[in-house]
């Protein structure tokens, strides 16, 4: 059989009978077409891999950043812990009385919480409330990897009785 060739200014394709297709060509003129579906098997489970060992270091930051949360909050709480206790050693004279109110301000463990009361004169002089809160780190993987946090915080009022 002889091979046909194209009639002079008309492309090959023209030449074919009805209904014969060309495989579609990627490549560019003059190399080889690539294969698109050999290479996807050969790095199909490349993002597999890939996640599997980002996603623990994601986890533990994300944990990471819940604890700084948590912290933050509370330390809030024991700041209004501390004017609480300020405020009643302002019109009591009883360090008791103080304490109570700390303990009563917000969702924090009483077994936690230390207060003290410094400066309680007479009408008119300053007092001092210190409050410290041992906050336990409690999140899995983060809150075993650190110590307890001591969050402080200081108030003063001026004593009215």
């Amino acid at each position: 059989m002889s091979q046909r060739r194209p009639a002079p200014g008309r492309p090959a394709s023209q030449d074919r009978p009805p209904g014969h297709r060309l495989p579609a060509r990627r490549g560019a003129p003059g190399r080889p077409v690539e294969h698109r579906h050999r290479r996807r098997g050969v790095e199909h489970g490349q993002a597999t891999v890939e996640l599997a060992l980002v996603l623990p270091l994601v986890a533990v930051l994300l944990l990471a950043l819940v604890q700084a949360a948590v912290v933050a909050r509370d330390q809030v709480l024991v700041a209004h812990a501390a004017r609480e206790a300020a405020r009643v050693a302002a019109v009591d004279d009883d360090a008791a009385a103080a304490r109570l109110a700390a303990e009563q301000a917000g969702p924090l463990a009483a077994d936690r919480l230390e207060v003290e009361v410094t400066g309680r004169g007479e009408a008119g002089s300053r007092v001092r409330v210190v409050v410290r809160y041992a906050l336990p780190t409690r999140l899995p993987l983060v809150g075993r990897a650190l110590d307890d946090v001591m969050l402080t915080a200081s108030a003063t009022m001026r004593v009215e009785r």
